[in-house]
């Protein structure tokens, strides 16, 4: 029997811009699509207009190209940048979508873990939604009997576990999703961006859930824009970029490769950002338009340094006037975790904003941070009721190093401090 379980040649998948989407509601609908599909060719060359020539039918290639083999039992990291190709490749081993040209062989059952809650029904109670949606999943119904205390126990909402889920909070619906996905126990299992949902002690108890599974002889594909987790997790990673693969090594080494593709892509200090092509989360009733960043000092050309201040403005679009509970601005380092959270919550007032364009603006008097690579994310919201807008990488920018300062910054570590070394030795 051969070691291998993925086996990728010469995938390529592409997109239409532009190109309508079908919806089928009934079996009816797909059977009149495909009975009328040749007349509307012929309609479209009587008029001299080939299918896929029009001027909004653009091609894209979310995958170019791709080769490589995974072997069973191994845990292989996906790194990139948003639209390199990852959640593509994903649903082509998922059999979600089919590819361009090319192919994806894959040995063994497989377990996706690609849109955490797909399949959950708001009228139906947790306990229903853990049996619909495990067999959605693949899994047969004694499998879920004989798990279902385990899954709710993991989600911790036993309390509410035949509320309908329509009355669950967001967390509570994404703690109970992600537990039935993680319950499953397939050959190989397609993991993507779900350590990216809930809050940090849930994250916690998720990643520790994914080292367990990869712990078990499992083949695993990880998805993450946490280095931090990639590299718990994967002792190697792929790296993509604009669909094709750059790179196949050990995590390490592709993280550094990764990081230093990105950091030439940071935008300089005092320009505005714009936002419109994030990916973003949230009702957008308030969204964030563009951002922009600076520290003080000309002489570093308004880059902020090590313990000096920091300013981010963004400009908000609101649908209405309104007061909001929550806006902050979060400061992530080149792992994805978590340095600073600057909301307004903790100011104990809420921000009024006018119809349209609202800029605000952020200060920070110091910035404690070392000098290196960073990512600023943004949110808004009336927590626990509505999130507006959440975007988790709005920009990059760099610290940068400063003789100003009266603290010689080391490279170990991420927060430089003052410090003073006392004599502990008792005098005689």
């Amino acid at each position: 029997m051969s070691d291998i379980a993925i086996s990728v040649k010469g995938l390529s998948k592409k997109y239409h811009i532009g190109e309508k989407h079908k919806r089928f509601n009934r079996f009816g609908d797909q059977m009149v699509d495909i009975v009328m599909s040749p007349f509307r060719r012929a309609g479209r060359l009587l008029s001299g207009q080939a299918a896929g020539a029009s001027e909004l039918d653009q091609e894209f290639w979310a995958l170019r190209d791709v080769s490589f083999n995974i072997k069973h039992g191994e845990i292989i990291g996906i790194i990139g940048h948003n639209g390199a190709g990852k959640s593509t490749l994903l649903k082509i081993l998922s059999r979600i979508t089919e590819p361009t040209a090319g192919y994806a062989d894959v040995y063994g059952k497989v377990g996706s873990l690609l849109e955490v809650g797909t399949g959950f029904h708001p009228e139906l109670t947790g306990r229903e939604n853990v049996y619909l949606n495990g067999s959605i999943l693949g899994m047969r119904r004694l499998e879920i009997e004989k798990k279902f205390d385990e899954i709710v126990d993991f989600a911790e909402i036993e309390k509410f576990i035949d509320t309908p889920v329509k009355h669950y909070s967001s967390g509570m619906y994404v703690r109970l999703a992600f537990s039935v996905a993680a319950h499953m126990e397939p050959e190989i299992l397609l993991i993507d961006e779900v350590l990216a949902v809930g809050d940090v002690a849930f994250q916690k108890k998720s990643l520790g859930k994914m080292e367990n599974v990869s712990q078990q002889g499992r083949t695993v594909i990880f998805v993450s824009h946490n280095m931090n987790a990639l590299q718990r997790l994967c002792p190697q990673s792929i790296l993509l970029d604009h669909g094709q693969l750059v790179t196949q090594d050990k995590t390490d080494k592709v993280i550094e490769q990764y990081l230093s593709v990105a950091s030439s892509k940071a935008t300089g200090p005092g320009s505005w950002i714009d936002l419109s092509g994030q990916k973003r989360e949230g009702t957008g009733k308030i969204r964030f338009e563009s951002i922009k960043y600076a520290g003080n000092n000309p002489s570093l050309s308004y880059h902020p340094y090590a313990n000096g201040p920091f300013e981010v403005s963004v400009n908000l679009i609101s649908k209405a006037a309104c007061s909001v509970g929550s806006m902050a601005v979060i400061i992530f380092d080149r792992y994805g975790t978590k340095l600073v959270n600057a909301d307004t919550l903790s100011h104990g007032e809420p921000i009024n904003l006018q119809e349209g364009r609202n800029t605000i603006t952020l200060r920070m008097d110091q910035l404690h941070l070392n000098p290196g690579m960073y990512t600023i994310g943004l949110w808004v919201a009336d927590p626990p009721i509505e999130i507006y807008d959440y975007i988790s990488s709005a920009t990059l920018f760099e610290v940068v190093e400063t003789e100003k300062e009266d603290i010689r910054v080391q490279s170990d570590g991420v927060v430089p401090v003052k410090f003073q070394v006392v004599d502990a030795v008792e005098k005689s």
